[in-house]
């Protein structure tokens, strides 16, 4: 971690601003949160690309990088719990979640928090992940062993092989990655509350191992407000191979999400 990432680091250690700028209480408020095993730092990109846009928080759980030390919660509700306190300070700004895979999930639960609270997000942007509501056979990548656990991974193309390889890089990463999986594995939508109030917009690699389209195109049944599908080329990891690409979704969610209707 550079010296200018620790100085702009938010009040709270889940909270990363690698492009800090003052800005009025009226702009809008990008918080990341990343997939399961992944960290701040892998959407650095796409905080330098839409800072003129917006002030992106990028979400850094516990387990990783210089949160390394701290044990990663297992559970989507205590991943959940995590963000929404490091939210506080932005709690009055105009706030847009965008998750990926596993940050969808967290998006989502923290949005249906924040709406209860009244205080809902202006939009919501899930990214690479499979509707809550479709049905799947019980995951069990978490149970496997360290191999398995990390070929798995590997084939989703989102690390680079040579560091899969590493035995060192291998042991500092391994407990957050399993506990990631065990919290995204277990996780259970809970049936029986209302449809969001907040629009939501889709995004996915149209050949991504693990939602298909009609998979994503189940979050349309979980918001009554405006719902956006946009499809890129590629598997799991589509947003690196487009960025710029996703960059421009970004941008154009920002601001239907947070101009005057």
């Amino acid at each position: 971690m550079t010296t200018a990432d620790r100085v702009h680091q938010g009040p709270d250690s889940w909270i990363r601003r690698f492009h800090p700028v003052a800005r009025s209480a009226a702009a809008p408020v990008l918080v990341v949160l990343p997939h399961a095993g992944g960290n701040a730092s892998f959407y650095f990109p796409l905080s330098r690309d839409l800072a003129a846009r917006a002030e992106v928080l990028t979400v850094q759980y516990p387990g990783r990088q210089e949160r390394l030390a701290e044990t990663a919660p297992d559970t989507v509700a205590g991943l959940v719990d995590g963000v929404e306190r490091a939210l506080l300070p932005w709690r009055d700004r105009p706030l847009v979640l965008f998750g990926h895979s596993m940050g969808a999930v967290l998006a989502y639960e923290l949005t249906r928090r924040l709406e209860a609270r009244g205080a809902g997000p202006r939009g919501l942007v899930v990214s690479g992940r499979r509707s809550p509501l479709v049905a799947r056979e019980p995951e069990t990548v978490h149970l496997r062993d360290d191999d398995a656990l990390l070929a798995h991974v590997a084939a989703l193309s989102g690390t680079d092989p040579a560091l899969l390889a590493d035995p060192e890089f291998r042991e500092l990463i391994l407990p957050a990655l399993r506990a990631d999986y065990r919290a995204i594995e277990t996780y259970r939508h809970e049936p029986g509350r209302p449809p969001l109030r907040t629009p939501v917009s889709v995004l996915l690699g149209e050949s991504d191992p693990r939602a298909s389209v009609a998979d994503a195109m189940g979050w349309r049944e979980l918001t009554e407000a405006a719902f956006t599908f946009r499809g890129f080329p590629g598997g799991h990891f589509y947003l690196t191979d487009h960025h710029e690409a996703v960059t421009r979704a970004l941008t154009e969610d920002l601001t239907a999400f947070t101009s005057p209707a």
